[in-house]
């Protein structure tokens, strides 16, 4: 396999799109590969790559079921429990603290 084209910001070609786009429009990457890549410069780090995928290959996304909502819900309520105090923070646990606020101050 040969390397991908690479296009510059805002200059990618019709029919491409990032998993952004795609996920906009209602569709999923559906298991196919990249066919190209996005470049956006930036100033002090290297550039920005996007990776793009075929539009008309795209799958749509799948509906979110009921089991699907728990395990999410669950997983967001795990995201929020300090650790220490286990108690629910009301907002998600910064992984640079390891626990709530209050906990962390002590």
């Amino acid at each position: 396999m040969g390397t991908l084209p690479v296009y510059r910001w805002r200059l990618a070609p019709d029919g491409l799109a990032t998993r952004r786009q795609l996920r906009a429009a209602g569709l999923r990457p559906g298991g196919q590969d990249v066919v190209a890549q996005l470049e956006r410069p930036r100033r002090r780090r290297g550039p920005l790559i996007a990776y793009l995928y075929l539009v008309e290959r795209a799958k749509p996304v799948r509906p979110m079921t009921e089991r699907r909502a728990a395990a999410l819900a669950k997983a967001n309520a795990a995201r929020r429990t300090c650790p220490a105090c286990r108690l629910d923070a009301g907002y998600v646990i910064p992984v640079s603290l390891g626990c709530c606020v209050p906990c962390s101050s002590r």
